[in-house]
């Protein structure tokens, strides 16, 4: 099982070109771009084109504006080829792929369709399908059923969030991979194993599958 925004995909460079173009797009100025690139920063879903509708006189409605938004991070959203490559390998060698990602529905389907991510999972559960969050261990159980599996001690979850994917799928009953790129909070207990990437990750999956 794998997290998808900082671990199989870059959220944070395609957030960046797809808040410019919506702002180039609508001509909004700086200070509302300034506030959907803080705003938005960790997550985004329609209710914070509310909250702007709110904050500032624009014309447009929510549901536009967001549906512009998914396409944009959509167009902008991009998986490397290693890494693709690298789930290739982990599916012929007969693991199942599964992902399990906070954010909503619609937004997160977009990102694994566009980088051709949705041809080698077999499953994903998006925070947004059910209102739970990682940590809570009913995500990656879903995550699980949507792979047509349930969740075993022999299984894994590699993510670079420490505590949503690792502490989280450590009470989950699951071993974890940390994809380093943050600061492990003290006092967290520690993953199974530690990896630069998840190129690195399943590369000690499959040898340690062996």
């Amino acid at each position: 099982m794998f997290d998808l925004d900082g671990t199989l995909v870059d959220r944070r460079a395609a957030f960046a070109d797809a808040i410019a173009e919506l702002a180039h797009d609508h001509a909004y100025g700086p200070e509302i771009e300034g506030w959907l690139r803080t705003e938005l920063a960790e997550s985004a879903d329609r209710a914070d084109f509310e909250r702007l509708r709110d904050m500032f006189e624009v014309k447009e409605s929510a549901g536009h504006l967001w549906r512009v938004y998914v396409d944009r991070m959509a167009a902008a959203v991009h998986c490397r080829p290693a890494v693709l490559d690298s789930l290739t390998r982990l599916k012929d060698a007969g693991w199942s792929i599964g992902v399990a990602t906070n954010g909503a529905s619609d937004i997160q389907r977009a990102k694994v369709r566009a980088t051709g991510l949705a041809d080698l999972i077999d499953g994903i559960a998006a925070s947004g399908d059910i209102d739970v969050r990682k940590p809570d261990a009913r995500l990656f159980e879903l995550a699980a059923a949507r792979c047509g599996t349930q969740l075993t001690p022999d299984d894994w979850m590699t993510g670079d969030n420490p505590e949503s994917d690792i502490a989280g799928g450590a009470a989950a009953g699951l071993r974890t991979i940390w994809v380093r790129g943050r600061a492990w909070p003290e006092g967290l207990g520690i993953p199974h194993h530690t990896a630069d990437d998840v190129v690195e990750a399943v590369d000690y999956l499959l040898e340690h599958s062996r």
